[in-house]
């Protein structure tokens, strides 16, 4: 160990705050891009053309505000909410920091997998629950997300993942965790077993994400 990667070993207690720093950011982020990503994504199903509750006008301006959303990259997306964070969290850096962009960004591509997901269902359960009588919140919760549970799963474990993706950018601009330190170390003094680490890392929780949403999915369509 000390021989393959001698400067994690004396940046270690670094190394370790990094990671936690990360995580902090993929769950308090995780957690809100779920909330609107379902959200979003179920308006989305709904006022669509034959939906639900069919609204031109609400689905327009809301499909067209996810596809500009997702079209900013990431860089400049938190470059221009610099205002933004700094009157919500008080500062753009730090973890803290990082939470709002990564929430903007990254609800709008869920939003965006929870509609296609909802959209597979088979439109005889819908006309099945309308004939029964249920209303637009009993068909929302029993049929669209019990029906499209399985997929959404996979979808946010996709986001997830991604969202991992935009902590590293994160923290290169000031946010802190693996961006920052890989950077700081790996890059700019060319530590290689640092940036190697870090990559193990990354490689290790991509591969966690991916093994427990195949395992939620085997287990939904197995009950």
């Amino acid at each position: 160990m000390s021989k393959s990667f001698p400067n994690l070993i004396l940046y270690w207690d670094e190394f370790w705050t990094s990671i936690l720093e990360t995580l902090s950011m993929m769950a308090f982020s995780g957690i809100f891009v779920l909330a609107l990503g379902l959200l979003f994504g179920v308006i989305l199903t709904i006022t669509r053309k034959g939906g639900l509750k069919e609204n031109r006008s609400i689905y327009e301006v809301l499909d067209k505000l996810i596809n500009i959303f997702r079209s900013i990259p990431f860089v400049i997306f938190s470059s221009a909410l610099i205002p933004l964070t700094r009157a919500v969290v008080g500062t753009p850096l730090g973890v803290k920091g990082a939470i709002i962009p990564l929430v903007l960004a990254s609800s709008p591509f869920f939003a965006r997998q929870v509609d296609l997901s909802l959209s597979e269902i088979d439109e005889g359960l819908i006309e099945a629950a309308l004939s029964m009588g249920d209303s637009t919140k009993d068909i929302i919760f029993k049929v669209y997300l019990r029906e499209g549970l399985a997929s959404i799963i996979q979808g946010f474990a996709i986001t997830i993942i991604s969202l991992f993706g935009l902590t590293t950018i994160s923290g290169t601009l000031g946010a802190g965790g693996l961006g920052a330190f890989v950077q700081r170390y790996g890059h700019a003094q060319r530590m290689g077993d640092i940036t190697i680490a870090s990559l193990i890392v990354i490689i290790l929780f991509v591969s966690f994400i991916q093994g427990l949403a195949k395992l939620s999915v085997k287990l939904l369509r197995h009950s």
